[in-house]
């Protein structure tokens, strides 16, 4: 049996070590989130400078949410709100995914953060593996395609048929791919669990 603090050779320890590798690409996701912090505040002051009669800001808001071939509106209206909203959630889940990505990928493949016991640990880091880090990042591209299959179907007036029916049919695929990662890795798990107790 190996020692818990056994010194590994030097080639394994080496090999090992080069999972450090990754950080920088972790460090970049987390200027992207910044990038997405930033885009969100501007798309949010906008909005609230349109809402108080900015015309700048009104313009800014129209172009964000126009459609190819329809018409711009001529004043903030419901629409026009809510299509600006959903793009605001869409920033905020993109940026959960990339909070999922970046601490439970760096948890899974670089290096333990020992956060037990802190009060802000999420609850799903304290069972994070590949499998359940797969299952989360599905879920949360189901979120993100839903918003824009729901903004597609605000303006469905200006789309043709077979582009609604490609929208639907990939959000169709997205929910298949997650049921079939999340019952791969129970079939994963319940045979690992039946290993284990022969």
């Amino acid at each position: 049996m190996t020692e818990p603090n056994a010194k590994l050779r030097p080639l394994p320890a080496f090999i090992f070590m080069t999972r450090w590798l990754q950080l920088p690409l972790y460090l970049g996701l987390i200027l992207a989130q910044c990038v997405y912090v930033f885009h969100f505040w501007v798309e949010l002051k906008d909005l609230i400078g349109a809402v108080l009669g900015n015309e700048a800001s009104l313009q800014h808001i129209f172009q964000a949410v126009a459609v190819p071939d329809a018409a711009l509106p001529s004043k903030l209206n419901e629409t026009t709100i809510m299509l600006v909203v959903l793009g605001l959630i869409d920033v905020v889940m993109i940026s959960n995914l990339l909070v999922m990505v970046i601490i439970g990928g760096y948890e899974t493949f670089i290096s333990r953060m020992n956060l037990d016991g802190h009060p802000d640990q999420p609850e799903w880091l304290s069972h994070v593996n590949a499998a359940v880090l797969k299952t989360k990042l599905a879920m949360a591209i189901i979120g993100i395609s839903s918003i824009h299959l729901l903004k597609t179907f605000i303006n469905a007036g200006v789309y043709t048929e077979k582009t609604l029916l490609a929208q639907t049919g990939i959000h169709v695929v997205f929910l298949l791919s997650a049921l079939a990662i999340a019952y791969t890795d129970r079939i994963t798990t319940m045979t690992h669990h039946d290993s284990k107790s022969h």
